[in-house]
């Protein structure tokens, strides 16, 4: 053995030796344990972006439509400040930050990646342009299938299928093709029908299209208590929605908020629940946004918390029937247990070190209201006797029937009885 050629290699490793994780990451591989749950969940069908997907099999009958899109945004770009080398030239002083924005190793070389980023996001570029200002051409002609162009928006939210918003941006203001609108306002257009709470891009900042995702659903939550604080108090296991509703608990739509994670619960025995709509595509996006928490925002997974929360409500068909009928799930799955199976399934392998203070107060009232036995015997004497209006007529009839009953008993026995 050649003891200097062995140390010399050491050397040359311990020179290489660089951290797995930069703090410019923001860009990830799922996590094995989340991902072999729902492989599909995570993998675009039918369009790669970025490195990590890039060369599938699958996902090479698109590459002809992205170079399609690449050249027409190229020319269009053309009668203002670019051209295809100051282009290139950007994109590769650049390249090393790219990198350096993803979790694992890129096996693809400097020119390679240059390649892929200078593709994928003038595609990008010119799909979000088209679909802003409605210039379609004939080359749209299967862009327009209904699937195809659902299937495309799905695979751009995809944690594994991104490229950093600050790159697009940044080429985006190179091509001088957006002096009138942002980019920002083309990308809260492209994926609107996702922006439930009606954000405006005003003072939005995201890491790519999935930290977008997350930003729809929590930015309104800044105006209230929910994002203040988080505790290190275990969960407390809150009842399904069936017991709940045993113990007294009402369920109604929460129509105040436009946020659909703002839960709330008076004390006054109702639950305040903003309508969810269960979707074909509900799980992928809520599988990926958690996948985003998990690996970005570990103390900070306020979306994990809020399907914590639905998980605890929903374990049967039965609690999902319950939801239903208050007009707080909309079920466009059409099967009541398929529903509670995308809900049980979702938090598994899920690794959570701390939880939102709103939440676990939400939880702590909820259990200690349903423990008071006074609040379930109410709920039963309703179930059993009160549930419709001519139930409650039957029962308080045959409640004063039973009073007349015992009084003229008691006549009875007094006139028997002597003086």
């Amino acid at each position: 053995m050649d003891h200097n050629h062995v140390m010399n290699d050491i050397r040359r490793m311990l020179q290489g030796a660089e951290p797995p994780l930069t703090t410019e990451c923001c860009i990830y591989k799922v996590p094995f344990d989340i991902r072999r749950l729902n492989h599909d969940a995570y993998t675009p069908k039918v369009v790669s972006i970025g490195p990590f997907h890039h060369g599938s099999p699958m996902l090479q009958n698109m590459e002809r439509h992205k170079l399609i899109y690449c050249n027409e945004f190229l020319q269009r770009a053309g009668g203002t400040t670019l051209d295809l080398d100051s282009f290139v030239s950007r994109i590769e002083q650049a390249e090393p930050d790219i990198r350096r924005c993803y979790s694992d190793i890129i096996h693809l070389s400097p020119e390679e990646l240059v390649k892929v980023v200078l593709v994928d996001c003038t595609f990008i570029f010119e799909l979000f342009w088209r679909h802003f200002y409605g210039d379609w051409s004939k080359d749209d002609t299967l862009l327009w299938k209904p699937w195809l162009t659902t299937n495309i928006r799905l695979d751009l939210l995809l944690l594994e299928n991104q490229i950093p918003f600050s790159i697009l941006e940044d080429l985006f203001n190179h091509s001088g093709v957006g002096k009138v609108h942002s980019f920002l306002d083309l990308t809260f257009d492209y994926f609107g029908y996702y922006n439930s709470s009606h954000l405006t891009p005003h003072n939005v900042k995201i890491e790519h299209f999935t930290d977008l995702l997350r930003v729809f659903y929590l930015k309104p939550l800044e105006s209230l208590p929910f994002t203040k604080g988080r505790t290190n108090e275990s969960m407390i296991q809150l009842k399904s929605a069936t017991e709940l509703v045993d113990a007294g608990v009402k369920f109604d739509v929460n129509t105040k908020s436009n946020c659909a994670m703002d839960l709330r619960f008076s004390g006054k025995k109702v639950l305040e629940i903003p309508m969810l709509r269960v979707e074909d595509w509900t799980e992928t996006l809520f599988r990926n946004m958690m996948a985003l928490e998990q690996c970005h925002y570990p103390d900070e997974a306020y979306f994990t918390d809020y399907i914590a929360v639905l998980d605890f409500l929903i374990n049967t068909s039965r609690d999902v029937d319950v939801l239903v009928e208050k007009g707080i799930l909309v079920n466009w799955l059409g099967d009541a247990d398929s529903v509670a199976s995308l809900f049980n399934g979702l938090w598994k392998n899920i690794t959570h070190v701390n939880f939102s203070e709103h939440y676990y107060t939400l939880c702590r009232d909820l259990d200690l209201f349903c423990i008071d036995p006074l609040h379930k015997m109410k709920a039963t004497l309703w179930r059993d006797y009160g549930r419709t209006p001519w139930q409650a007529a039957a029962s308080i009839a045959g409640f004063l029937l039973l009073i007349l009953s015992l009084i003229q008993t008691v006549c009875s026995i007094l006139q028997v009885v002597p003086k």
